[in-house]
């Protein structure tokens, strides 16, 4: 059984693009994402927003 569903698949990508493009804008600060992980981490969290099938944030 996968772990992400293709709309977390679907979301993660369309923000790995938008970095490349240098539209992705960090959510508070409003400013240029340049971290890939920082990009996978938006991705991600639209898809929870939109009830993909994403396992839920770790904690510590």
């Amino acid at each position: 059984m996968p772990k992400y569903g293709p709309k977390a698949q679907h979301k993660v990508h369309r923000a790995l693009h938008e970095m490349k493009k240098g539209t992705l804008k960090s959510g508070n600060s409003g400013k240029k994402v340049t971290s890939r992980k920082q990009a996978i981490a938006i991705g991600l969290s639209e898809a929870r927003e939109a009830g993909g099938k994403v396992p839920a944030k770790r904690t510590s």
